[in-house]
């Protein structure tokens, strides 16, 4: 697969995620917005790094008369968009590893309910408080009648 032809399916998949034109741009903003993700996700500021390089190669490649990938690019250079396009796939890219290392009660509580989700049927929760009230009000009705016979009878 040629450099151009990772890098598009790389931009398609970012595209469908932001559900936007702009990809992987979008993704590189999203990474800037939150300036501490290096904190969180190892090698979050190579991947940035790279992400920018290779989105400038490509518009050089694309837009730059007598750019062409056999002098702007590696084979390493599209080996890198195939594995990164795979730990999207995977959620282990920066900002999916990012999500997880901020919120990972939140991560587990989700997985732990769609697991029940697909596992055990959910039924409607319904109240008891009007059984209850009904059940209140009968009771007070019998004993009100049995004291208005016991009544009537003496």
């Amino acid at each position: 697969m040629s450099f151009i032809d990772s890098y598009k399916r790389l931009e398609k998949l970012c595209s469908e995620i932001y559900d936007d034109n702009h990809g992987v741009s979008s993704y590189i903003d999203e990474m800037i917005s939150n300036p501490v993700g290096s904190r969180y996700v190892l090698g979050w500021d190579e991947d940035l790094k790279q992400l920018k390089h290779y989105r400038w190669v490509r518009n050089q490649i694309v837009h730059e008369p007598g750019c062409i990938e056999e002098n702007m690019c590696k084979p390493e250079d599209t080996q890198w968009l195939i594995n990164f396009h795979s730990r999207i796939m995977s959620a282990r890219d920066p900002l999916a590893l990012y999500r997880k290392a901020r919120c990972p009660q939140a991560t587990q509580e989700q997985k732990l309910t769609e697991s029940m989700n697909y596992t055990y049927p959910q039924y409607k929760n319904t109240s008891s408080k009007p059984a209850g009230c009904l059940t209140y009000l009968m009771g007070v009705l019998l004993v009100v009648a049995a004291s208005v016979l016991i009544v009537v009878t003496i």
